[in-house]
């Protein structure tokens, strides 16, 4: 039992962020607490806890990317087995928040699944939800429970003021993004500019116009996450045309579906800058990805949960 400034407390790592959860928890300074994900013949999945939770404060982390409907049932069953094992309280670590992206109905008969899946951790016993850099900011209004939206925009100006680049233009890959360049172009001392495209369908995009001055700029095109790689390499091939020097894209979730990997490789891209939300397979890492570890921040923002502090001081 890992008792942690006088509360009782388990850390759980489920099938997408093993790694993460044991760097997570060797900050905090408590061990990874056991549990087995097993299937059925049918593929039903099934969790065995092999250690009591009762009266503890569980967290548990699991990214729900790629297979996403696996991960978020993989999660919901380990919700439930822990609320039936009469744990305290159940706190759920999302990296990358899974439905995100369908967040509001854009054409009639569209579902709003970000709202499902949050009904559906609810329902299933979650007591708070932390998770880094949600698709729209009005998912959190979708739950009745507490939720932390964690920030990596710190941890990624960080790293690119080490890099002490000149002449820089932060750009957003859509109107919609505008917000968040703004954020890191203010850190930066920056200009801004804004790629004007559109999606004729999902996950297809074309670059319709540049609004800014990006000749003779380094540019940082930042999203919250990369999927495709289809927008940003369309967009890094724009810039150069448009007079760009260096190209960085920054984000924080690095899904890299299909041939995303293949599509930084080939682009003008210098370097893809994303966090480790999402656990990258060798088949999908590249000289040109480079991962920052957010481990110590959702370590001290759990550290601050269990001591009934805040988190916004995290992020300044």
């Amino acid at each position: 039992m890992a008792v942690f400034h006088g509360s009782k407390v388990k850390i759980f790592a489920l099938s997408s962020s093993q790694k993460l959860t044991s760097d997570i928890a060797d900050y905090i300074g408590i061990p990874v607490s056991k549990c087995e994900v097993m299937r059925f013949a049918d593929g039903e999945l099934n969790v065995d806890i092999p250690e009591t939770v009762r009266g503890h404060k569980v967290f548990v982390i699991q990214s729900t990317n790629f297979p996403v409907n696996e991960k978020i049932m993989e999660l919901l069953i380990m919700i439930d087995a822990l609320k039936r094992a009469s744990a305290r309280e159940v706190n759920v670590v999302i990296p990358y928040y899974g439905y995100s992206r369908q967040d509001r109905k854009a054409k009639a008969r569209e579902p709003i699944s970000a709202k499902l899946v949050a009904d559906l951790l609810q329902t299933a016993g979650a007591a708070r939800v932390i998770s880094m850099d949600l698709h729209a900011a009005q998912i959190q209004g979708f739950f009745n429970i507490p939720i932390d939206n964690f920030r990596a925009l710190p941890t990624i100006a960080k790293y690119l003021q080490k890099k002490k680049l000149k002449d820089i233009c932060v750009v957003s890959p859509d109107h919609g993004g505008a917000g968040r360049a703004r954020k890191l172009a203010d850190v930066l001392g920056s200009r801004i500019a804004i790629i004007d495209k559109m999606r004729p369908k999902p996950n297809v995009a074309e670059v319709m116009n540049i609004i800014g001055e990006v000749e003779g700029k380094n540019c940082i095109i930042i999203d919250d996450m990369v999927d495709t790689a289809g927008s940003i390499s369309a967009a890094s091939v724009a810039l150069k045309k448009a007079g760009a020097k260096k190209i960085y894209v920054c984000c924080t979730h690095p899904l890299l579906s299909g041939d995303a990997v293949k599509r930084i490789d080939e682009s003008p891209i210098e370097e893809l800058i994303c966090t480790n939300t999402v656990e990258l397979p060798e088949n999908k890492k590249s000289p040109k990805i480079t991962q920052l570890s957010i481990a110590n921040l959702l370590g001290q923002g759990i550290i601050n949960i269990i001591d009934d502090q805040g988190v916004s001081t995290l992020f300044r």
